[in-house]
């Protein structure tokens, strides 16, 4: 048996809805509107402009040579455990993604690494949040998951993540402060990832979805929106797991590199890390996330009363290792397969060329 293309844009088809039978293929599919679009003209035109500002202050304030100097004093020994710790983070990426929507991926992981990693390197790429539409444009190209479905499971993938950023922030206040408090600030922190599972199970697949106006409308958003949600506690717990693996590892490897640039105290570092980090939730980012990144950087560390030009040094070469990392495990992730059969209720993919 063999399935057409998917016409509507607004199928449900999120992770707990029934999957195709095995051996099913599906060819690839594009987005709502045609191909996908990498950014607007306008988009590319400021993204410009914070690049062209990065540069300018940069040389202005602080002089590209000292900035770089640095890098001759850390061991390359150092820096290769750092790409590896990052490398890692990528592929926990991928599982996460692999075990939210599992089984229907079920044997596919080789294409949902392709996936994940692509859609990381265009996100840290890409101008004004751009990257983000590529998960669900390859979602759909690879295995016709359904745009908006694959975009609601992605806001809720975000959501996590921000949670575990909370649990972060959490940590850092508790290195500056040592208190009891704390620990029992995370524990509720952490207790409140409960309201996910009554969240996701208020809503049934399939209800309403032919009621016309402009609230049935809004209701369909809202419930795609619950569909997508992570509503079992197990598969919670499990996608919770691997968002905490992903941060503790990038986290890690980013704040030994920064403090190398910048020596100040641990929490300090571990605060300016959380600002660079913290930037890809702003809706305005030159290319290659080029302004946003070090603006937030700055923004985090001055008020602890670190020297902004200091500042502004250790948040460039903290992005120039990420960008270095970004284009190295997204070249290499295109020599990973674009087909593969899937062993589980997933369908098997005929992809395109991303």
């Amino acid at each position: 048996m063999r399935v057409g293309p998917t016409t509507r844009a607004d199928t449900v088809d999120s992770p707990r809805s029934p999957a195709p039978r095995s051996g099913v293929t599906r060819p690839p599919e594009q987005p709502p509107g045609g191909a996908l679009r990498i950014g607007r003209t306008r988009d590319w035109v400021i993204g410009g402009a914070f690049l062209t500002a990065v540069l300018v202050t940069v040389q202005l304030t602080v002089g590209w040579g000292p900035l770089l100097s640095p890098w001759r004093a850390l061991s390359p020994l150092l820096l290769a455990g750092l790409f590896a710790l990052s490398a890692l983070s990528y592929a926990l990426r991928a599982v996460r993604i692999y075990d939210y929507f599992r089984p229907r991926f079920a044997g596919c992981f080789l294409s949902v690494l392709r996936l994940s990693v692509l859609h990381n390197s265009a996100n840290n790429l890409l101008p004004m949040r751009a990257g983000e539409m590529v998960f669900p444009w390859l979602m759909r190209r690879y295995f016709g998951h359904a745009f908006l479905d694959a975009a609601a499971a992605l806001l809720w993938i975000r959501v996590l993540d921000l949670h575990f950023l909370g649990l972060i922030g959490i940590f850092i206040l508790n290195l500056r402060a040592p208190s009891w408090i704390w620990g029992l600030g995370a524990a509720l922190w952490v207790a409140g990832l409960a309201l996910f599972v009554p969240l996701a199970r208020r809503v049934r697949p399939g209800s309403g979805q032919r009621e016309p106006g402009v609230w049935a409308r809004a209701t369909r958003g809202l419930r795609r929106l619950l569909l997508a949600a992570p509503g079992k506690p197990l598969i919670l717990a499990r996608v919770y797991l691997w968002t905490a693996l992903t941060w503790l590892l990038k986290l890690a490897a980013f704040a030994v590199l920064l403090e190398h640039f910048l020596p100040v105290a641990f929490w300090r570092v571990l605060t300016g890390v959380m600002g660079a980090e913290l930037s890809s939730v702003l809706p305005f980012h030159g290319i290659a996330g080029s302004g946003s990144y070090e603006l937030a950087v700055v923004a985090a560390l001055t008020p602890l009363g670190v020297d902004p030009r200091s500042a502004l040094a250790g948040a460039v070469n903290l992005h120039l290792f990420l960008l270095g990392t970004t284009m190295a495990l997204g070249g290499l992730a295109f020599l990973l397969p674009r087909t593969s059969v899937c062993s589980g209720r997933g369908a098997a993919s005929q992809q395109a060329p991303a």
